[in-house]
């Protein structure tokens, strides 16, 4: 009888998201059969994963792999994974910041970091994009504790806080902060602003797309035509940022801008790329947040009296609204972004095992003949 094997892994929310959590040492160091590994432990590609772990939805198809970190200025190395829904694909160009949020408490929990004082402080190396985050834990008596009084918008009940620091994410993927050199592009007759601020994202007005930038979400997917003219500008702005064909990458990521109406600083619907984000994700909040600070940008025009907000900017979305704490020099011909920060929650879910079929391992021994299987996995 065939075996499965076994593999450790806890299922983590990190902000409005979620997914299972591995320590790199217990996959294969090889990143074809990773993959494979990845793929099968999510039920992939089917639109419910009804043979894996994942949700059928984008937001609950994501996968943080943590190890150790050799570099001076981090504690871990934090690898982020988007596997595909309804394709045999895995994409680890990007990065994802509610998932990011869970990195610390795993990495104090796995053992990775000690836990000291009332807070620690977790330094993360984002191996997606080579950038540094730190997360502040609570950790009363040295120990994770994920209850406490701070709420999101997108997540039921409270939770312990933990505290993102982005220190170094302009340019994480294009290296520079406006991969075009440019605050404002026009691609087939919209605007756009072309920013890459810890996620690399294509802002545009809603307005200028027929749209109040206040519909669901469940609106936006439906219209089909939307969301081709949307990703016709995406794959040009893809080629002007430096990026090439992203026709089969999901990054650079869509934000579709207009007015707040809630008392914040801008409304942003924020897709991911191909459906509308329930929320916000983490990193487009600091993209958009940061858009707003540089002159000239489809952001800066929208937010209130065209300012170019210091401090706090609120980020509306369909679930609520997402706070970035901006650290910006505006003294200068551009803006330069020292440090966006927020306030997020996460929570150890489940931990167990995710069983791998022996099918996986034998298609994946067939591809790669000079690393074996994963050696710290069991046979169940």
């Amino acid at each position: 009888m065939a075996m499965q094997t076994k593999i450790p892994c806890v299922l983590m929310r990190g902000g409005t998201s979620k997914g299972p959590f591995f320590l790199a040492s217990h996959l294969p160091q090889d990143s074809n059969l990773r993959d494979a590994v990845l793929i099968a432990a999510m039920g992939s590609p089917h639109e419910y994963q009804v043979d894996g772990i994942g949700g059928g939805n984008p937001l609950t198809s994501k996968v943080a792999i943590i190890s150790k970190s050799m570099r001076p200025d981090a504690d871990v190395d934090y690898l982020f994974a988007q596997v595909l829904v309804d394709e045999r694909r895995v994409d680890t160009k990007p990065n994802c910041g509610n998932m990011l949020v869970a990195v610390g408490p795993f990495a104090i929990e796995a053992g990775l970091v000690p836990g000291g004082g009332p807070e620690t402080a977790v330094r993360i190396h984002n191996v997606n994009t080579k950038s540094l985050v730190e997360a502040v834990v609570q950790t009363p008596d040295g120990r994770v504790t994920y209850a406490g009084s701070a709420a999101i918008d997108g997540v039921p009940g409270t939770a312990a806080p933990v505290k993102i620091n982005f220190k170094s994410a302009a340019g994480a993927v294009t290296g520079k902060l406006l991969p075009t050199g440019r605050p404002l592009d026009v691609i087939d007759g919209i605007e756009v602003s072309c920013v890459d601020m810890a996620m690399p994202m294509v802002l545009m007005r809603a307005e200028q797309f027929g749209k109040t930038g206040f519909e669901t979400p469940a609106e936006l997917d439906a219209d089909k035509g939307l969301l081709a003219r949307m990703e016709a500008v995406r794959r040009k702005a893809g080629m002007m940022m430096g990026m090439g064909d992203v026709s089969k990458q999901v990054v650079p990521k869509i934000g579709l801008l207009a007015p707040p109406r809630r008392g914040g600083t801008i409304s942003s619907r924020y897709f991911v790329p191909y459906s509308c984000h329930k929320a916000h994700a983490v990193t487009g909040a600091v993209c958009v947040a940061s858009a707003c600070a540089i002159d000239g940008t489809v952001a800066s025009r929208l937010a209130p009296l065209g300012k170019a907000p210091q401090g706090v900017v609120r980020i509306e979305h369909p679930s609520g609204m997402i706070a970035v704490d901006l650290d910006v020099d505006l003294n200068g011909r551009s803006a330069v972004i020292r440090r966006a920060a927020l306030i997020r929650t996460a929570r150890r879910l489940f931990q167990g095992e995710v069983l791998i079929p022996a099918a996986v391992w034998a298609h994946g021994a067939g591809e790669q003949r000079t690393e074996s299987a994963v050696p710290s996995a069991v046979a169940a």
